[in-house]
Parts: structure tokens; sequence; C-alpha cells
């Protein structure tokens, strides 16, 4: 990921306005009424990512990004502020 703040990819939130975009599952944003767990993805914290426990043992029983496991991850753009609220509320 790039160190530049001007290359990084920037998302228009409803809640935060313009920001930086990180990665979560839909699980994280459609599962309201329980923690889903949070798995991140990367060390690099200009690269944040993450998904859920049920994501994380497709992933592990698929062995990479299949269609399949892409297919129940759906990933989805969020800004750095919603990920940090994601990543509490689900960890």
């Amino acid at each position: 990921m790039p160190n530049d703040e001007s290359e990084k990819v920037t998302i228009q939130c409803s809640v935060h306005g313009n920001s930086v975009s990180a990665v979560v599952c839909r699980h994280h944003i459609t599962v309201k009424d329980r923690s889903v767990g949070f798995v991140e993805n990367s060390d690099d914290p200009d690269d944040l990512q993450a998904w859920c426990d049920a994501c994380e043992t497709m992933f592990i029983s698929e062995d990479e990004m299949t269609d399949a496991f892409r297919a129940f991850n759906e990933f989805a753009l969020v800004c750095v502020h919603c990920y940090g609220d994601i990543k509490a509320r689900h960890s």
C-alpha cells in the first residue's frame, strides 16, 4: 500500500465524510445482534482489511481466495472510522 496519503483510496462515508477506505466482509456490516469475530488480514496499518470468524473458516477450507470464498465474504468498502467502530463491535 502506498505511504503517500494522496495515493490512498478514499470513500465518501455518509457518517464521516470523505475518508481513507478499508475492507471488511459483509457479515461485519449486516450482523448487528452479536459479534461475528474480527480477523485482521494485514499487519500494515495503512492497509486495513478484516473478515469475520466464519470467513476465516471458509478461507482456510478453500485454501485461497476462490470464487466461492469471494461470494461468501462479499467484501465491502468502509471508511477507516467505520472500520474502527466495526472492529470494536465484533472483537
